[in-house]
């Protein structure tokens, strides 16, 4: 390092420094950092009662600007089943997360992955410490797996701080996250290979987003999977003046209440029957009341009030009181305020305890503090002790990346890629869409992606190419032991009839 300590120094030889750079010739740029070389790891695990051989590469993709400068490093996982046959005849998937800010260790350890942090069957916490056990419903059997941690989560950064914001919004997201994939796609020859995505919550905005950005660079993907979706948040926003959220979470908030035990006996007899009435009365009257606003009769907003009631296991001075209109939070905290318990948003089956039980709102979110601390600790060990990635780097989980998402899209409304979607439909025909959701989500209601789904201006011709499913379970339907089996099923026909174009 040059000696600084010295102003009067540096003053005095400026003019004789100046001299002699002008007539020297240039000196040549810096070489580039070389590329850190990823670690390759090979394992086995026992599925169906035969082996699973797979080999495991881990490393950082460099993203770069035109002229080849690296502006960024992209985390990665990529596990491949050893002996599988020609590549490009081997389905190749890249997965991630959601947030925006959150890495892919949720369906990477609760799903996708060849091993999985061990949850108690229903779903809740388990006693430390915490335990990863080989799972059965990998995903492995059926393609590779590449688990993306888009630039700000994960071990992934910007080369430089300042360059952060050209990563850190709707578009440099998609944009980033499409020249990983395509590098990938080169660097490890997989061009022929059948393609698909599989994000989870934001990260189906990202996948959507990407179908419709890459089919322009001349990928198509054979198949799209959406874990717990959000393509447009017109529907998840509460804001005044958009009344849509409300009528969309009604079932979420009828599917909770029948989950506690909270409706009225006729209601509590089948779960999939009362959420059909309910959907119906959420689309229609409560729908049509809601955009009649102050003018809304007050014999009308009578019989809305008993109704918003009956469905939401709410009483009826609450539901008057917040003027037809109950937000998450609220819910969350006034469902079993009698209880002095509170319920999730990611999964409304699981109940927390506040401090304040007269607080309006909850003071943390259970379902959230129920698998943060089992999947941080177990990453954090699995990517050193058995993947071999040595680092002191912190590994950013859900957050703590970067401070500010630009939404690029909010000057022309709410964002949203479903078109985007629409559009990669248009021009690959082929491609196929599946959709998964829990009742109990809050976060991302299955109504909302219902209608999301019937929303987006697809072709009539094309509507068979969608299909979806659903699983008594939460956002990340996974954790509860019947549902990640029964993914796994779903999950597995879907991709073998979209690699086959059946």
């Amino acid at each position: 390092m040059p000696d600084t300590s010295s102003e009067g120094a540096r003053e005095s030889s400026a003019s004789a420094l100046t001299v002699n750079l002008t007539a020297a010739p240039a000196s040549p740029a810096p070489p580039a950092p070389e590329e850190e070389p990823p670690v390759i790891t090979r394992h086995e695990i026992m599925v169906d009662g035969r082996t699973l051989a797979y080999t495991v590469t881990t490393g950082l993709m460099p993203i770069k600007d035109q002229e080849g400068v690296v502006e960024a490093s992209i985390f990665y996982m990529a596990y491949t089943k050893d002996d599988a046959g020609p590549a490009g005849e081997r389905p190749l998937m890249f997965s991630f997360n959601g947030g925006p800010g959150s890495s892919s260790v949720w369906l990477h350890m609760g799903t996708l992955g060849p091993k999985r942090v061990a949850m108690l069957d229903d779903g809740n916490l388990p006693p430390p410490p915490y335990r990863l056990v080989d799972n059965e419903q990998t995903w492995l059997t059926e393609a590779d797996i590449v688990f993306i941690d888009p630039v700000g989560t994960g071990f992934s950064r910007a080369a430089k701080p300042e360059l952060g914001k050209k990563f850190f919004g709707l578009k440099g997201d998609i944009e980033s996250v499409g020249e990983f994939i395509r590098l990938y796609l080169t660097r490890h020859e997989r061009w022929a290979s059948p393609l698909f995505l599989v994000g989870e919550s934001y990260g189906t905005t990202r996948a959507a987003g990407l179908a419709g950005h890459l089919i322009e660079k001349g990928v198509a993907f054979n198949g799209i999977l959406l874990v717990s979706t959000v393509l447009n948040f017109q529907t998840l926003h509460f804001a005044v003046g958009n009344d849509l959220p409300y009528v969309l979470i009604l079932p979420s908030y009828t599917a909770t209440a029948w989950y506690h035990n909270r409706l009225a006996p006729d209601l509590q007899a089948d779960l999939r029957k009362t959420l059909a009435e309910a959907e119906r009365w959420a689309i229609t009257e409560y729908n049509v009341a809601l955009a009649r606003g102050d003018a809304l009769p007050k014999e009308d907003r009578a019989r809305i009030v008993t109704q918003l009631a009956r469905f939401t296991g709410l009483s009826e001075e609450y539901v008057d009181a917040h003027n037809l209109r109950i937000e998450i939070f609220r819910f969350c905290k006034e469902l079993l305020k009698s209880e002095k318990r509170t319920v999730g948003r990611l999964d409304s089956r699981i109940r927390g305890i506040d401090i304040n039980a007269a607080h309006p709102e909850p003071e943390f979110d259970p379902s959230m503090t129920t698998i943060r601390p089992p999947y941080t600790a177990l990453f954090n060990d699995y990517v050193r002790r058995e993947l071999g990635w040595k680092t002191d780097t912190e590994y950013y989980i859900l957050g703590g990346g970067f401070e500010k998402w630009e939404w690029d899209l909010e000057e022309f409304g709410f964002p949203d890629t479903g078109d985007a979607l629409r559009a990669a439909f248009a021009k690959n025909p082929y491609m196929k869409l599946f959709a998964a959701y829990g009742f109990y989500d809050l976060a991302t209601p299955y109504f909302a992606t219902m209608y999301t789904l019937d929303h987006i201006g697809l072709e009539p011709s094309l509507r068979a190419n969608i299909s979806t499913a659903e699983y008594e379970s939460g956002h990340m339907m996974y954790i509860h032991r019947p549902s990640l089996e029964k993914m796994k099923h779903d999950a597995a026909a879907f991709i073998r009839s979209a690699s086959r174009h059946e």
